[in-house]
């Protein structure tokens, strides 16, 4: 069976947003659950239970050996899997130190560049420009009570460029369906992170009790999202979707102060409203465009 154009009629507009909704919701709580593991396991150990388990499931569900790819296929699955796994490792380590909603803000440093990049309009520099005026209330490094680690706050921001990577590479494998593709590229994002895992966790990785948790994880914040995301990608504008993702700070927020209890200050709290405000913005100010991918 070969890698076959995907050609099917387009969704219910609303579809492909519901998509991307579900898909932050998921994300932001599997986090919350990868990050009670870090005790245990370490965040190298969590992110090796969230891709490595991810991808077996995947690839158990999706079968892409039934497929056969061509040679810029393999290249592009390979660097599609190469930024999950770069993203999930760098944001995991930064949440050791700095608060999840916090982590989500500074890594969409990476969508929001690519959003600059394709804006054409005045208003969506207005927009993208409320954006980075919230990321810049998010980073003061010193001062009473709002002092962030410039470790994690560095990892972060490498995560974004991560992210970025991870939509532009994920845009390029349109022509092969989505469940296929991510199954793929969670397997090389696999081979990446594993050795980070086991170099840190060791034979703990293997412990009944923690590998149930880490399934868990690995459904809630790679399964389920990294499918829908690549779905979204395909039929919303790529200026769209990478705004429309500045709602992952406030949704990993509230999944941090009301799983984690990670109380934000007053500052962090509208640096994130801003960027959310942004997210909004974009979308009641943007066109219906052509879908990001093509059919």
């Amino acid at each position: 069976m070969t890698a076959l154009p995907l050609r099917q009629s387009p969704p219910a507009p609303v579809l492909p947003y519901v998509a991307l909704v579900v898909g932050m919701l998921s994300l932001s709580i599997g986090t919350t659950f990868a990050k009670g593991l870090f005790p245990a396991v370490g965040a190298e150990g969590a992110t090796a239970y969230r891709v490595g388990l991810a991808a077996i499931l995947l690839l158990a569900v999706w079968r892409p050996w039934r497929l056969r790819f061509s040679r810029a296929d393999l290249v592009g699955l390979a660097l599609y899997g190469a930024a999950i796994g770069g993203l999930n490792l760098c944001f995991y380590l930064s949440l050791k130190t700095i608060p999840l909603g916090v982590a989500f803000a500074i890594e969409f440093a990476g969508p929001l560049s690519l959003a600059l990049i394709s804006s054409r309009k005045l208003i969506h520099f207005v927009w993208v420009g409320l954006a980075v005026l919230g990321l810049g209330l998010l980073l003061p490094l010193s001062g009473a009570g709002q002092a962030l680690d410039p470790t994690g706050v560095a990892l972060a921001a490498v995560a974004g460029v991560f992210w970025a990577l991870y939509i532009v590479f994920g845009k390029r494998l349109s022509h092969i369906h989505p469940g296929p593709s991510v199954a793929m590229g969670m397997s090389v994002a696999a081979l990446v992170v594993l050795p980070f895992g086991v170099a840190h966790a060791g034979a703990a990785l293997l412990s009944p009790s923690i590998l149930l948790a880490g399934l868990a994880v690995a459904v809630a914040s790679s399964a389920i999202p990294y499918s829908l995301d690549l779905y979204a990608m395909r039929h919303i504008p790529r200026r769209t979707f990478g705004v429309l993702l500045s709602a992952e700070p406030a949704v990993g927020a509230l999944a941090g102060l009301v799983l984690l209890h990670e109380h934000l200050s007053g500052q962090q709290a509208l640096a994130i409203a801003a960027i959310v405000a942004a997210s909004a913005g974009a979308v009641l100010t943007t066109r219906r465009a052509p879908p990001a991918l093509p059919e």
